[in-house]
């Protein structure tokens, strides 16, 4: 059985290995004050062109949103996201749990639009029986692998500096944001446009890892104290910035999400040469074509992969996603069952 179900079913790029066994038993200080989280956060403030940018290291993506969120907001105040958002659709209550509201939004690509969070804000002006909205979450690429373009995020960021909302984007799949094809954003560009953002490791090449970053650090004051107070604190902090500096070096991150899409890519080429639809347009390493519910049962003999949404009682929709390590034979078998 052949996982196309997610992009984090093999462990870590040999390059991480390698740096991890080469620095094994180099002594280093504690606590991400080791010299390779601090070299790697150099790094990362070099390719964000943002050198006073305040950036922590944590294990993985619901800890990032949660670490965020519970930092960042007063216990009335409310963070806006899609409905699809992955606050509200997958992290178990863990928002909700640290007291904040999570209104969402409905989208049908995942996305959000300056219009939609200026109407929600709209709705909670009965000072003081409401929550107070005072964060805009949005993930790129989308759960939905869509993409905001420069200018989308333009408007929202516009939107929310004018109305005084935090705007924090949710990076877990950055790196297959910024190489997919129709893409027109980049690191430093997202750093000049969010308040606060991560860049997402575990899905792409990682054994675990996400780095969270203040472009602008007065948001990022105390920051480190919630850190410690929800665990999230690694007394091995090398192991993160080791992670990282492998990445990041030579641009390895974006390789690797390069190489994602164009394996997604080329299972979408082989659904539209069929004649199948998509649940939404594709653009990068998550693709989710409409077929026969016939079709989906001779594939999952041999593939593993979401049967994403019912269309009706022949057709659903399926969520394909590729890795950096995806075989492109075992694609080659996929498209040929498709074929026959």
């Amino acid at each position: 059985m052949y996982n196309l179900k997610i992009d984090y079913a093999e462990g870590a790029h040999p390059a991480i290995l390698d740096k991890l066994l080469e620095t094994n038993f180099i002594q280093q200080n504690g606590y991400g004050l080791d010299e390779y989280t601090l070299e790697a956060k150099y790094l990362l403030r070099q390719k964000l062109n943002t050198p006073t940018a305040e950036i922590h290291f944590v294990s993985g993506g619901t800890q990032a949103n949660l670490l965020v969120i519970s930092s960042l907001l007063r216990p009335y105040e409310a963070v806006i996201s899609a409905n699809t958002g992955h606050i509200y659709a997958n992290e178990t209550g863990a928002i909700e749990a640290t007291g904040h509201k999570v209104i969402p939004i409905e989208s049908k690509d995942g996305k959000l639009t300056a219009n939609q969070i200026k109407q929600t804000v709209a709705g909670f002006q009965l000072r003081p029986h409401v929550v107070k909205p005072k964060m805009v979450y949005i993930s790129n690429t989308t759960e939905y692998g869509t993409l905001y373009t420069e200018s989308e995020l333009q408007a929202i960021a516009a939107y929310c500096r004018a109305e005084g909302l935090i705007l924090f984007m949710d990076g877990a799949r950055l790196g297959h944001a910024l190489t997919a094809e129709n893409n027109d954003l980049s690191l430093a560009r997202i750093a000049e446009l969010v308040d606060v953002f991560y860049i997402g490791a575990t899905k792409n090449g990682a054994l675990f890892g996400e780095a969270i970053v203040f472009p602008t650090p007065h948001l990022a004051v105390d920051f480190d104290y919630n850190l410690k107070q929800k665990g999230a604190l690694l007394a091995k902090g090398r192991v993160l910035g080791i992670q990282f500096l492998a990445l990041f070096q030579d641009d390895l991150y974006f390789k690797l999400a390069k190489d994602a899409n164009d394996m997604a890519m080329k299972l979408a080429q082989a659904f539209q040469a069929q004649g199948h639809a998509f649940l939404v347009e594709p653009a990068s390493n998550q693709i989710f074509p409409i077929l026969p519910v016939t079709l989906i049962e001779r594939l999952q003999e041999k593939f593993d992969f979401y049967v994403w949404k019912p269309i009706n009682a022949d057709y659903a929709a399926v969520r394909l996603i590729t890795s950096w390590t995806t075989d492109e034979l075992m694609l080659e078998v996929f498209i040929a069952m498709l074929n026959e």
